[in-house]
């Protein structure tokens, strides 16, 4: 499937620390988000967004929620040196959507899952192109001296 929509603006990142969020779990702690955003200004996000859509099981009715929720400017990615990694932070619906009556096109479970679903695939395409195509950078972490040589 695919969806036919026009890319939204990259996400501006947030000053949260990623540890924060219950889906992330940082070891390092430079997060260098003034790098990634012009990463995703300059093409990244567009790149990705496209990527993703092209494979999406979203459709329009779908996207038109996240689309009046916001739930695209609350992505955040964030490096983790640690890891030598892109981490993410994808936005979503919460469990109890329908007694808080989040959105009034909302009205199955398989749209919030899906729109759920759909997020966190998006915010795993931004983080492959970002690492993949972008960031040069080297990893904060050295492996210790003492590690078995496989090469042999």
């Amino acid at each position: 499937m695919s969806l036919d929509i026009e890319t939204p603006d990259p996400p501006e990142l947030s000053a949260v620390d990623p540890n924060e969020y219950e889906d992330a779990d940082v070891a390092g702690g430079e997060y260098r988000r003034d790098d990634l955003s012009a990463f995703l200004r300059e093409g990244a996000w567009e790149e990705a967004f496209a990527e993703w859509a092209a494979d999406s099981d979203l459709d329009e009715s779908d996207w038109r929620i996240v689309e009046d929720l916001g739930l695209v400017s609350r992505f955040d990615f964030f490096w983790d040196s640690f890891a030598d990694r892109v981490g993410y932070h994808a936005p979503g619906i919460p469990e109890d959507w329908k007694e808080k009556n989040y959105h009034d096109d909302l009205d199955s479970w398989g749209s919030v899952s899906a729109i759920n679903a759909g997020l966190t695939e998006l915010g795993q395409v931004v983080c492959d192109v970002l690492k993949d195509e972008y960031i040069e950078w080297e990893s904060a972490y050295e492996a210790p001296d003492d590690l078995p040589d496989f090469d042999a």
